[in-house]
């Protein structure tokens, strides 16, 4: 073999680097390309409401008696029952149906509370609940509770489910669900568009999606306004959408 071929041979592995290197700095590069177009993308919110009435009304009815006498205590709870079932008859209510129930029945002892010496010895306490869907015959009758205090019967609404008065649920949220996450969908896809106008763009698919928790809030939201004391709520979720955007 001769000089010549010997030094050709020996710049041959160093060529094959060289080359391997243009090769690999050139796949590299064009790696690198493809990442930052990947990251070309754009992150938006979409928003959907609705208006929903409560559908099924709960209303606690607590009533209390206190006296010395264990028995005129418990006679007078009896007459407040009565009294009580009475007055929900004459709002509409069947009072002797799965309408109303009779629940938590209580004496307590004052000898073994403090303060016994300014209260009467024997307290009983009674809760009658009212569950209705007629969600706007609960609400009428919980505006005449003054009657049955008129009368003398002595009670507490609301307390042991929240607030005073009755608690107004809506169990139909399922219904709504399908029709509010295209809506919000939909919404976010218009911001994403309008994103991408903006930048000289377009949008290249859905990258990722996420559905917010469905919230139910109080249709008039001002301070001590809660959503279990309104008939009418609403409901609200957001939608988060990640598009690409195309070169």
């Amino acid at each position: 073999m001769t000089t010549s071929s010997s030094s050709r041979l020996s710049l041959l592995p160093a060529a094959l680097v060289a080359v391997g290197l243009a090769v690999g700095g050139a796949l590299i590069g064009n790696g690198f390309s493809r990442f930052r177009t990947a990251d070309r993308v754009v992150t938006v919110k979409g928003v959907a409401e609705r208006e929903a009435k409560a559908d099924l009304a709960i209303w606690p009815l607590r009533l209390v008696v206190t006296d010395d006498d264990l028995g005129r205590a418990n006679a007078a709870l009896e007459r407040n029952v009565l009294q009580v079932r009475e007055f929900l008859r004459a709002q509409g209510f069947d009072s002797s149906g799965t309408e109303i129930t009779v629940q938590d029945f209580r004496v307590e002892d004052a000898r073994t509370m403090g303060g016994y010496n300014n209260t009467a010895r024997y307290i009983i306490r009674q809760t009658l609940v009212v569950r209705s869907p007629d969600v706007d015959r609960v609400q009428a009758a919980s505006q005449r509770v003054p009657e049955l205090v008129r009368n003398g019967v002595v009670l507490s609404s609301g307390q042991e489910y929240g607030g005073g008065g009755p608690t107004f649920v809506f169990t139909k949220l399922n219904d709504l669900k399908p029709a509010m996450i295209a809506e919000a969908t939909a919404r976010a896809r218009e911001g994403a568009e309008q994103f991408a106008k903006d930048a000289a763009s377009s949008l290249s698919g859905i990258r990722s999606a996420s559905q917010g928790v469905f919230e139910i809030l109080p249709r008039d939201q001002a301070m001590g306004i809660t959503e279990e004391s309104q008939v009418i709520k609403k409901v609200r979720v957001v939608t988060t959408v990640v598009y690409g955007l195309a070169r």
